[in-house]
């Protein structure tokens, strides 16, 4: 039979051996012994501990510094209503400052049923915490991969539901050539380009060939309409939202910026960007990084940016409706579209590769093109350009059921009244009419410093494309170089 004193340390030796911390308190709180495991965590000497109450040296206050009353202990709870208490989580101190999280049980010490103290024993769940961390870490990067794929999903199902003029690009004329030719040389590059002309240009369809001719083909391209966005809500459509993060957020969103991460974004009609918007734009382009409305969390990007605009984004920074660092962040490689009227010439292939498409689509049987037909369309002047050219198309495909089969119908002629005769009107010969001519396009390249090209060059100030300015400078054999510094 052991006696008191083997018991004793046995029982010591058990303490001293086990992994976690063990101390006990009495009735008042104070420390009655404490294991070397409970020691070493809690960075301070047993005989520091002895006779001192726990509470306030290791327990005083909860992990964001917020004072942790003694009435509410979980410790010193067991001991007054003769409970255990388990806490799966909680914060103790250690004698230099720093912290740790512990999981613990205070049972009570009953002698004769009434509660003498309790036994604490807790551990270190600083490795539980970081591999729980991690875990929810990686469960939200799942979410976010999830929710990203989702909206991407969407995003595309969205662009398979809109007809796309992929015919825009088809042409052989000089103008169609040099567009092609600008779509190659940038490709390639990281450069960001803005695309002007006007509405139905083919502005997109330029887009995604710059995208698909580049090394980021294999990774989204995302569109965003700025012209579609209401003003409230262009931060949320462009940098995502966490929940909460305003009224009608219910769960976190990515933004489009964060959709095209590796890709290409396209702001179309980027001119309608709020001026209040376009500095934090501005920066997000500038270094490829953001924030979620709501959320502190940066977030990186890498995008290639591609914009287009129908309006003049240069008399518009003039007017200080447009910032103009962001208007020479977007402009680094500018490609003017090139309006329908300006290449006529390319109207035959257009249309019947048009008018081909459409009929697959429709299910309707194959249509050609006479030389009638072929006449009428060179007639109009196409304000709308190639989407008014699918219009019409598309109309007479599906009147082309009825009794008058199909048909292109002339453009309505505006009715003239015959002048008066004038005898004093001067009239100019054909010799005098290209001396004006000339002399025209000589004074727009002195204004515009030899400038053919650009927002301030000689063919937007007589408003033709530059490629036709340059074919009739050729042809007059003026030389552009000779304008400059003028």
């Amino acid at each position: 039979m052991q006696s008191q004193t083997d018991l004793e340390r046995a029982h010591r030796l058990i303490l001293e051996a086990v992994g976690d911390g063990i101390y006990g308190v009495d009735g008042e709180g104070r420390t009655t012994f404490v294991n070397p495991a409970g020691a070493r965590m809690l960075g301070w000497p047993p005989e520091e501990l002895i006779g001192h109450v726990m509470h306030r040296l290791v327990h005083h206050s909860h992990q964001d510094g917020s004072l942790f009353p003694l009435s509410d202990c979980p410790i010193y709870a067991a001991f007054r209503d003769g409970n255990v208490h388990k806490v799966g989580e909680d914060w103790f101190w250690r004698r230099d400052g720093s912290g740790f999280p512990v999981e613990y049980t205070s049972t009570p010490i009953l002698d004769a049923g009434v509660a003498k103290g309790a036994v604490v024993v807790f551990r270190d769940i600083t490795r539980r915490k970081a591999a729980e961390n991690e875990l929810r870490s990686a469960l939200d990067e799942v979410q976010a991969l999830r929710e990203r794929l989702e909206q991407e999903n969407d995003y595309l199902q969205n662009e398979l539901r809109t007809h796309i003029a992929r015919d825009a690009l088809v042409g052989t004329s000089v103008g169609m050539r040099s567009l092609r030719l600008l779509i190659t040389q940038v490709a390639p590059t990281p450069a960001s380009v803005l695309i002007t002309g006007e509405s139905g240009t083919g502005k997109e369809l330029v887009a995604r060939a710059i995208h698909e001719a580049s090394a980021r083909r294999d990774k989204p391209l995302i569109r965003v309409n700025c012209a579609a966005i209401p003003a409230d809500l262009f931060e949320s459509e462009f940098f995502g939202h966490v929940k909460g993060a305003f009224t009608g957020a219910t769960q976190d969103r990515s933004g489009r910026f964060e959709l095209a991460d590796g890709g290409t974004l396209f702001l179309d009609e980027v001119g309608e960007i709020p001026l209040a918007l376009q500095g934090k734009l501005l920066r997000v382009l500038q270094e490829q990084q953001f924030e979620r409305i709501g959320e502190s969390r940066t977030r990186k990007v890498d995008v290639r940016l591609i914009a287009a605009t129908n309006r003049n984004l240069a008399r518009e920074v003039a007017e200080r409706q447009f910032r103009e660092d962001l208007y020479f962040r977007l402009n680094v490689f500018p490609i003017p579209t090139i309006p329908l009227r300006e290449r006529k010439e390319d109207i035959p292939l257009l249309a019947q590769q048009i008018l081909r498409n459409t009929c697959e689509r429709m299910g309707r049987p194959h249509l050609e093109l006479t030389p009638e037909h072929l006449e009428a369309l060179a007639a109009r002047d196409w304000p709308g350009n190639v989407r008014e050219l699918e219009n019409l198309l598309e109309r007479q495909v599906i009147l082309a059921a009825g009794p008058g089969g199909f048909r292109i119908p002339m453009p309505d002629q505006p009715t003239l009244s015959k002048p008066g005769r004038h005898p004093d009107d001067p009239v100019l010969t054909e010799r005098d009419f290209k001396l004006l001519e000339q002399q025209n396009l000589m004074a727009a390249l002195r204004q515009s410093d030899g400038r053919i090209f650009g927002e301030d060059g000689a063919a937007a100030l007589l408003g033709i494309r530059p490629t036709t300015l340059a074919s009739r400078l050729k042809n007059m054999g003026i030389n552009a170089r000779d304008f400059r510094n003028l």
